[in-house]
């Protein structure tokens, strides 16, 4: 085997005209035959979707590892040894859109009123005690917020509690970025992101990597030959993100799209808008820009239609499909849909070599909604999939129910459990993967009781 003489720094970077780009982790920034004694760097997400799903083709029929896939989770069918579903959780709270994201996220129930409480949410902890040493601790993207509704957004709560599933302290939420233009150029420079400074940066005719590109040919040339191709395979990431992002805004501004709200490089496709956050969220693990993020697929109460799919109702009304059958069959497929998307971004890490392993190996994250059954609006057996390996900590392909499931069910269409646990529990558990000490979790009602064996 050739080891290159050539060592860099984990947090060595190419420059060139206003521009930086962190570099992937490369076999020269571990010392020569000590690459398998290396430690892992691991990562964190949670991912939101709203409206819960159909429980009923989300719940797998049998426990343990001899299961088979129901219909919402067939796109993960290529990577099952590296997923757990987790059934049987449960958060307790008001039946109400704007609680869910913080039953989700941060194991508490939001005030009514004009108040901004909460929790410090399960990816700031992660955070605090794996995020600090990289550029950012953390990153929050999402699809759509409630810009366009005032006042209350359900129930007399704030609007805060849905357009965000990430909080730094009780009273203290992040933002969601909705742009990936702006995200872009946060992560590997620019000249700003207001309006004008987008704009001014559109008119260069110089990309990022053109900028870099000196840098760029001088480290290339210095490299081993797999370091070599993974240094070009990211750069050809980071080119095409950007030619997308561009495209983007070529697109609106040629239609006359932009409006003073609506901040440019957000795409009209609702696919190509998430898929460019899920590949800004691989470049940044890719380069060791954040090791945790948070992304919000969807907003509660979003009128969403799905005509790619063949699906023109708004998502939020076939939610409410009061268990008809046909519009069942709608939720489903939007279900399935979204779940697809985060499929390709979990292959995407999975084909990005991360030192002796991949990047979805060392990966763990928490995607589900705050609610289960969205025509009742209820938080009973939340929908919850652990994806990724922990480092190798977690093994995957199991159906891990927590619960007790009854005998019997109310509604034909809606699993039932007798005894469930709550969603904090498992958030326990899935904080020690990360080192985090501590053995309790979540706020009031929504708190935790003890753990859950993911062994």
């Amino acid at each position: 085997m050739f080891i290159s003489k050539k060592h860099l720094s984990r947090r060595a970077v190419l420059k060139g005209a206003g521009a930086t780009l962190a570099l992937p982790l490369l076999d020269a920034m571990t010392p020569a035959f000590a690459q398998s004694s290396t430690p892992r760097t691991l990562r964190f997400g949670t991912i939101y979707v709203p409206h819960g799903v159909i429980m009923d083709v989300w719940m797998p029929k049998k426990t343990g590892t001899d299961f088979e896939l129901p219909i919402i989770l067939k796109p993960l069918a290529g990577l099952r040894e590296n997923i757990n579903v987790v059934t049987g959780l449960y958060s307790e709270g008001a039946n109400a859109h704007s609680a869910c994201p913080g039953f989700f996220s941060a194991s508490a129930h939001a005030p009514r009123g004009n108040i901004v409480e909460l929790n410090t949410s399960i990816d700031q902890v992660i955070a605090q005690k794996i995020g600090q040493g990289t550029t950012f601790p953390s990153m929050e993207l999402a699809i759509e917020d409630s810009s366009n509704i005032f006042g209350t957004c359900a129930a007399d709560f704030l609007c805060t509690y849905m357009d965000t599933i990430s909080w730094r302290t009780p009273t203290q939420p992040l933002p969601m970025e909705l742009n990936p233009r702006v995200v872009f150029e946060r992560m590997f420079g620019g000249d700003g992101t207001s309006a004008d400074a987008r704009r001014a940066r559109l008119e260069q005719t110089t990309s990022i990597l053109d900028a870099i590109a000196e840098d760029v040919h001088g480290l290339s040339g210095k490299l081993a030959g797999r370091d070599r191709e993974r240094l070009d395979e990211y750069l050809a990431n980071v080119r095409e993100v950007e030619r997308r992002i561009v495209q983007a805004e070529d697109q609106r501004s040629e239609r006359h799209l932009e409006a003073p709200p609506t901040p440019s490089g957000i795409p009209e496709s609702f696919e190509e808008h998430v898929n460019l956050m899920f590949e800004l969220q691989a470049l940044a693990f890719q380069g060791d820009l954040t090791r945790v993020t948070s992304f919000m697929m969807g907003r509660e109460l979003s009128g969403l239609s799905y005509p790619q799919i063949g699906i023109a109702d708004g998502h939020h009304p076939i939610s409410h499909n009061n268990y008809d059958q046909k519009q069942m069959e709608k939720k489903a497929k939007v279900d399935t849909y979204n779940l697809s998307l985060f499929a390709g971004f979990l292959q995407r890490l999975k084909d990005t070599p991360d030192g002796d392993s991949n990047l979805l190996e060392n990966s763990l994250f928490v995607y589900g909604s705050g609610m289960s059954d969205g025509n009742l609006h209820n938080h009973l057996n939340l929908p919850v999939l652990l994806a990724g390996n922990a480092g190798g900590q977690l093994r995957g392909g199991r159906h891990i129910q927590v619960g007790q499931l009854a005998a019997e069910r109310s509604v034909p269409a809606v699993p039932k459990f007798d005894k469930m646990v709550p969603i904090a529990n498992l958030m326990v558990s899935v904080q020690q993967l990360f080192g985090v000490e501590s053995e309790s979790y979540g706020k009031e009602q929504c708190a935790s009781n003890g753990a859950v064996s993911l062994a």
